[in-house]
């Protein structure tokens, strides 16, 4: 394998982190956020409306010149774990501001940074896919408990790119990092992410980490619980 691409919650990083501590804190201060900054926002909200208008667990009209409008569907979408574009997008932005602020510091699991020295030193592209925006997904790897992990990467992927459950989104993803798709192992914690990466032509992994769903155990992809494991 000449490129590992790697899903993030429940990968590299515990998913008590992401529940726990990102979300909670960008449903906090993310009224504040669209308030403060509401006339920069013409696309996410457009984005938002739309798919408000579509929203079955939505009954309430959003209003596209109402801040407060906006933040209350945000915060309900954060709360639902929507995998939503410009939520994600929005959600950088807050967090960009608690991680500059030394307010927010990331968690990654132990064998990460080794396994990232270890993969650079043998020639391996390691690239991110996760539903989080881009610049949430760079800002994760700059803060975490083991200093500046971003030298290590080489490629990032959001819900830009498609769904992680579309098989096209991988191949999408074996086009831009290149030369091979054969030559790409994707690690996820999601079976589903990982039949679709397989229908593309990657290789799989399931990230067997504490406190991930349980999977079902006739799982026809090979499991890991550390990084250390991939040789």
């Amino acid at each position: 394998m000449k490129v590992i691409l790697l899903d993030i919650e429940g990968t590299t990083t515990p998913i008590d982190f992401v529940h726990k501590v990102l979300f909670p804190f960008a449903k906090e201060r993310i009224g504040k956020y669209v308030e403060q900054h509401f006339d920069k926002l013409s696309n996410e909200i457009a984005q938002l409306v739309d798919e408000s208008s579509h929203d079955e667990t939505y009954t309430v009209p959003v209003d596209p010149t109402e801040p407060g409008s906006i933040a209350a569907y945000l915060e309900h979408l954060i709360d639902i774990d929507r995998k939503s574009t410009p939520l994600k997008s929005i959600q950088g932005n807050v967090w960009k501001e608690g991680y500059e602020a030394s307010e927010l510091k990331s968690i990654v699991y132990e064998d990460v940074p080794p396994a990232f020295e270890r993969w650079a030193n043998e020639g391996r592209k390691i690239a991110i896919y996760s539903s989080g925006s881009i610049l949430a997904q760079r800002l994760l790897f700059r803060y975490t408990n083991h200093g500046d992990l971003t030298p290590f990467l080489s490629h990032y992927f959001d819900t830009t790119t498609g769904g992680k459950r579309e098989a096209e989104s991988y191949r999408r993803i074996g086009e831009a990092i290149g030369p091979n798709i054969e030559e790409v192992l994707f690690v996820s914690d999601i079976p589903a992410e990982l039949d679709a990466a397989r229908a593309a032509g990657l290789s799989t992994l399931l990230s067997l980490r504490p406190g991930n769903a349980e999977v079902d155990k006739d799982t026809s992809h090979r499991t890991i619980s550390s990084f250390a494991e991939i040789s």
